[in-house]
């Protein structure tokens, strides 16, 4: 009989808004955090770049069910770029690929080239991205001097102001869709004034439902955790509050009962079709679920209370 390795950590469910320092991965971040938190079960919801710095959600233990739908939410960044050089890597990380000493481009021909780069646009993935080809992350096969074509994709550019600017230096902010790669977006805006371009520092400011709310450094977060695990645990954000947007319902013990245990239940004729989040009598969030035009609302992810 074989023995069944424990789990090392502890369970613990919930959602830190960590202000990732520049020069890490995201994955060195996590296991950092996972470590501090002594976590038992840990994962991020989208890798930043080691340059970047900024808003990485964190989540523990059952919040990792929930990591999909924050994946998928938009995200605000400011960038800050040059013009005039292109990097092989499309950032200041990379080794300088080409220079342009062509005319300085005033404002109002950036301003105007910009406004082309608001709502739908289609971008090329770069090379140097983690999207995988065979198996394989692009980034490795672009440190072996391999490049391989890249299907392109549609994106959104919700939003898109410029901060300052002089020439050859930048700085804007952007709000975006899923899977927007923003050193492509700078190279583009740079193709279409004529010359090109990187980012120089980039920083996400938001994702999805998390606006205005604090982010924790490395730093705060081990002063929490001098003054034991209980105060750590209070920069944990409950696993809920990544779905904001999601109409909520209700239930008795009885039918939460049966939820919890996969079975499906009559749903209300007032219930809204779609997905809800899934309350107990005392409040307490016990999962998602989804209420279908067959008049059944159905269990989908269920989280221990």
């Amino acid at each position: 009989m074989l023995a069944t390795r424990k789990k090392k950590g502890r369970s613990i469910n919930g959602i830190v808004l960590l202000d990732k320092p520049a020069g890490m991965t995201s994955n060195r971040v996590l296991q950092r955090a996972k470590h501090l938190y002594q976590a038992a079960k840990a994962g991020h919801t989208g890798s930043l770049d080691p340059l970047a710095t900024g808003m990485l959600p964190l989540c523990f233990g059952a919040a990792t069910r929930v990591s999909s739908f924050l994946l998928a939410a938009s995200k605000t960044y400011l960038v800050s770029g040059r013009f005039g050089i292109a990097t092989e890597t499309g950032d200041a990380d990379g080794i300088v690929s080409d220079r342009r000493d062509g005319p300085v481009i005033d404002e109002p021909a950036l301003s105007s080239v910009l406004e082309r780069f608001r709502g739908s646009i289609t971008q090329v993935p770069p090379m140097y991205s983690a999207l995988k080809r065979d198996g394989q992350p692009l980034y490795r096969l672009a440190r072996k001097g391999i490049h391989v074509e890249r299907e392109p994709r549609e994106v959104t550019v919700h939003s898109l102001s410029l901060r300052s600017y002089r020439w050859p230096d930048f700085e804007f902010v952007t709000r975006c869709s899923k899977g927007t790669y923003v050193r492509t977006l700078v190279s583009d805006i740079a193709a279409a004034l004529g010359t090109v371009g990187h980012v120089t520092a980039l920083r996400r400011l938001e994702i999805g439902p998390f606006t205005g709310l604090e982010m924790h450094t490395f730093e705060s977060l081990e002063d929490a955790a001098k003054r034991g695990l209980d105060a750590l645990d209070k920069t944990l954000l409950p696993m809920d509050c990544a779905l904001p947007d999601w109409p909520s319902l209700q239930v008795s013990s009885e039918i939460k009962d049966w939820l919890q245990h996969g079975r499906p239940v009559p749903a209300n004729k007032s219930w809204a079709l779609g997905s809800v989040r899934l309350y107990g009598p005392m409040n307490e969030f016990f999962g998602l679920g989804e209420v279908l035009a067959d008049g059944q609302l159905v269990p989908r992810r269920m989280f221990p209370v």
